[in-house]
C-alpha cells in the first residue's frame, strides 16, 4: 500500500456507506478520520483498516454541532493536509405530512442540510489557502423529488444539493472539486432491508440487483476523486441495473 501523506474526513461513517468509504481510501493509502454519534460504535471499522495495514482515526461528532465539526476536520488537516471531506450523514425518515411534528422536520434539516452547509464550509477554510482540495455530498433520490411522506427528508436534501452545487460554482475556479453524489436506489442496509419486507415482504428482497451495495457508492466516491480537472463532474446519478428511473 502506498501511502499518501493526505487525509480523507468522513462526517458520516456509519455502519455501511461510511464503512465502504473509509476502507476504500484507507486501502488506497490515505489515513481516514471517521466521525459519527457514538464514536464507540467505529471500533470494528478500525480493526478492520488497521488489519489490512491502513491508517484510521475515529472521533465521535456531532456533525450539528459547528464545533465539532470545526475541530474534527482540523484535526484531520493536522495530521496530514485534508484532501478530501465527504459528507454522509443520514436522516431518512417517513411520516405523513399531519404526523411531521416540527421537531421532526427541524432534526432532520439540521442534521442533512445545516451539518453539510458547515461540513462543506469548514473544508473549504482548509483548503483553499493550499489551493486544491475536494468536497464530496451524499444525496439520494429525495434530492431531486419529493415523495409522499418524505417533506422533511426531501426539503433538507433539496437544501444539500443547492449548498454544494453553490459551493461547485464559486469554489471550482479555485480548484475544489465539489461533487453530489445522487443515490437512486435503496442501499443494501439492515433498515432498507427490514423496511422493504415490512412494505412488501419477504419477496421484496429476492433480486438482489435492486439493491445498491455500499461499496459500490464507496467506489463513486474513488471515481469522482480520481478525475481531471479538466472533466469535473458535479453531479453523478447512480443506481443498481434492476432499478427504475
Amino acid at each position: 500500500m502506498h501511502k499518501r501523506n493526505a487525509t480523507v474526513a468522513v462526517v458520516g461513517a456509519g455502519d455501511y456507506i461510511g464503512a465502504e468509504i473509509s476502507k476504500k481510501f484507507a486501502a488506497e493509502g490515505f489515513a481516514v478520520f471517521a466521525g459519527r454519534r457514538n464514536g464507540e460504535k467505529l471500533e470494528p471499522l478500525v480493526s478492520e483498516v488497521e488489519a489490512a495495514g491502513g491508517t484510521i482515526l475515529a472521533r465521535s461528532l456531532d456533525a450539528r454541532k459547528e464545533d465539532e465539526v470545526a475541530a474534527f476536520l482540523n484535526d484531520a488537516d493536522s495530521y496530514a493536509p485534508l484532501e478530501v471531506a465527504i459528507f454522509n450523514v443520514g436522516a431518512n425518515v417517513n411520516f405523513p405530512i399531519l404526523e411531521t411534528t416540527d421537531r421532526v422536520f427541524r432534526k432532520v434539516w439540521e442534521m442533512a442540510c445545516w451539518a453539510g452547509f458547515v461540513t462543506g464550509r469548514e473544508s473549504a477554510r482548509l483548503m483553499l489557502p493550499r489551493g486544491q482540495g475536494n468536497i464530496f455530498f451524499t444525496g439520494a433520490t429525495a434530492s431531486l423529488r419529493g415523495g409522499s411522506g418524505f417533506a422533511a427528508f426531501a426539503s433538507a436534501k433539496f437544501g444539500l444539493r443547492a449548498v454544494a452545487q453553490s459551493m461547485a460554482r464559486e469554489l471550482g475556479p479555485k480548484n475544489i472539486h465539489v461533487a453530489h453524489l445522487v443515490i437512486d436506489a435503496g442501499v443494501d442496509t439492515a433498515w432498507v432491508r427490514e423496511r422493504r419486507e415490512q412494505l412488501w415482504g419477504r419477496e421484496a428482497l429476492d433480486n438482489p440487483d435492486l439493491l445498491m451495495p455500499p461499496a459500490s457508492v464507496a467506489a463513486s466516491y474513488w471515481q469522482l476523486y480520481l478525475q481531471p480537472r479538466s472533466a469535473w463532474t458535479f453531479e453523478m446519478e447512480i443506481r443498481p441495473y434492476g432499478e427504475k428511473w
